[in-house]
């Protein structure tokens, strides 16, 4: 994979192993109104995309708007469930310090949850000042719209980025954006993310820096 200039990876489930943690919670919180969603559900319909996109669909299969302290009593259980619970993803610092290439992290996630997951698993050091957020550019995922606002800010052609992302929305994006993708499959099925387009699988971390040289 010579050549390339940037690797711009996604957040949750990428770098946090945040993504059962977050949708137990959610799931949690959608069967108290009613609706049955189980985990692999919640990974099959929600994750990767933006929250204004899960509430909208939520909203729908209720029938009905969503409480108005949902979002709010959403964050506070997921910041305890993340500070009781929350590690980085396997092997994901080894990675980093192999990694000679510029990298950043790009997510539909708030800057505000990013500092929280990085910070609590210790990974805000590596990345601060490398946040970018889709709530910093017109359209989430599976637009290309923040991995083009990332690349744009290191001054890398898109052709010259590499995206770690472990979602079909995430590898859609990727693909959009003209860029590399490895999909991250330890939790998402190899076949979905080749689906979605991804050029590599792995399944560990400990393969990453080995690919990226």
């Amino acid at each position: 994979m010579a050549g390339y200039e940037l690797v711009i990876f996604d957040c949750d489930g990428v770098l946090v192993d945040s993504e059962r943690i977050t949708n137990q919670v959610f799931a949690e919180m959608l069967n108290a109104l009613g609706l049955h969603f189980t985990l692999e559900d919640m990974f099959e319909q929600f994750v990767g995309h933006s929250m204004a996109y899960c509430l909208e669909k939520i909203s729908v299969n209720l029938g009905k708007a969503l409480p108005e302290d949902f979002v709010a009593s959403y964050r506070t259980r997921t910041t305890a469930a993340l500070t009781a619970n929350l590690v980085a993803v396997p092997g994901i610092e080894e990675a980093l310090d192999q990694i000679t290439l510029p990298y950043c992290v790009a997510s539909n996630g708030d800057h505000e949850k990013m500092r929280t997951t990085l910070g609590l698993t210790g990974l805000w050091p590596r990345f601060e000042g490398k946040v970018f957020s889709g709530t910093e550019v017109k359209n989430p995922k599976p637009a290309p719209d923040i991995f083009l606002y990332a690349a744009s800010k290191y001054s890398v052609a898109p052709g010259s980025c590499v995206v770690v992302e472990d979602t079909p929305t995430g590898v859609l994006a990727g693909i959009a954006a003209g860029m590399t993708v490895i999909g991250y499959a330890a939790l998402t099925p190899e076949h979905r993310l080749r689906s979605a387009g991804a050029h590599y699988l792995i399944d560990n971390m400990n393969e990453l820096p080995k690919l990226l040289q």
